[in-house]
């Protein structure tokens, strides 16, 4: 059984508001800082140790996207919140790995929190690393709890001009990332899909008592899929129906698509829902028919064995005067019965389709 995690909150408790602290676990020694800053004529991309250097990005007319791989550092992330104009309690969301997806309009910049959802190649388990996202008028900001992220196409994007990425404003770019996360769903439900599948076979076919432990598994996993994913839909929501200056007419056509995908994942989330919790009815099912199977055959023998039992019973006590016990052929016609009502047993059995 694997051992659970709990990631304390109360050492921010007390604190006043807006006091960083990190909550969650530390999943990178070293923050990484990332810039991209382009145009339709050109791109540059470096990265770079000091925070200071970012802040010349925040006037600039190109589109500059930010991105922090690490929460632990909550200085740097302050100073960068401070010169961006971010309010404190934004800047305590991003180091809280506890918040759920949501979106904040703060008029002259939105902040949008989601999961990102990861097979952990050593257990099959689904991890979950908080995006943090800040839209701002020419620039993105994202926040990761580590480095490696599903974000590499869209640098492809940037670096070689490919799409309309590069043709349009900051918001097509957050648009971007939030599309990549969506989109990065349908593949853990193939694989979450792929599972319940197996199992299901394993119910049907040779039920066994890890086969339960593999079900609640499923059952934690599927309530870990529905709290990270379910309030995107909310959000989404949020972005298409407020009236943000911050996001385009032209934009908003491509949310109204990452709509789309998130329904469906949801839906997927909850076919697969309904799936698991009739998982434990299959597998209570198939372990009562395969102990009636047992009881069955234990039956027959029984009902076979119960004449034989008899006769043997009679011949065995210890009567004086037993006149079959001195004829020539008692013993022969005794085995005689014996196999004839075993015979017939079977017979009658089958007959009546009972095996």
């Amino acid at each position: 059984m694997q051992k659970r995690r709990y990631i304390k909150i109360s050492k921010s408790a007390g604190l006043i508001p807006g006091s960083l602290v990190h909550i969650g676990e530390k999943k990178a020694e070293k923050q990484k800082i990332t810039i991209f800053d382009y145009n339709v004529e050109k791109y540059e991309e470096r990265e770079i140790n000091n925070i200071e250097e970012c802040f010349k990005f925040k006037e600039k007319p190109t589109v500059t996207w930010i991105n922090i791989d690490g929460l632990h550092d909550v200085k740097t992330i302050e100073k960068l919140g401070n010169n961006f104009g971010i309010h404190p309690l934004i800047q305590e969301d991003i180091v809280n790995t506890r918040q759920r997806p949501k979106t904040e309009d703060f008029d002259d910049y939105l902040f949008l929190v989601l999961k990102v959802l990861k097979i952990n190649e050593k257990n099959s388990e689904i991890e979950s690393e908080q995006v943090s996202i800040i839209l701002g008028v020419n620039f993105v900001i994202s926040f990761q709890e580590y480095e490696g992220d599903v974000f590499n196409n869209i640098r492809e994007r940037i670096r070689n001009n490919k799409g309309r990425i590069r043709r349009m404003k900051a918001d097509y770019l957050a648009y971007s990332l939030v599309d990549s996360i969506v989109d990065n769903y349908f593949g853990i439900l193939e694989d979450f899909g792929e599972k319940i599948e197996d199992i299901e076979d394993n119910l049907i076919n040779s039920p066994r008592p890890d086969t339960l432990e593999d079900i609640y598994k499923l059952k934690r996993t599927i309530l870990k899929l529905r709290k990270s994913i379910w309030p995107l839909r909310e959000l989404i929501v949020t972005l298409t129906r407020e009236e943000s200056q911050l996001i385009t007419d032209a934009t908003n056509i491509f949310f109204r698509d990452v709509y789309d995908h998130t329904i469906q994942v949801i839906d997927t989330i909850e076919s697969y829902r309904d799936m698991v919790s009739g998982m434990l009815e299959i597998y209570l099912s198939s372990i009562s028919n395969k102990m009636n199977e047992v009881m069955k055959v234990l039956t027959i023998f029984a009902a076979i064995f119960i004449p034989l039992t008899f006769i043997a019973g009679i011949y065995g006590m210890n009567f004086e005067f037993f006149p079959e016990l001195k004829w020539k052929w008692a013993y022969p016609l005794w085995w005689i019965l014996v196999i004839a009502i075993g015979v017939g047993m079977l017979f009658y059995f089958k007959k009546k389709k009972w095996i």
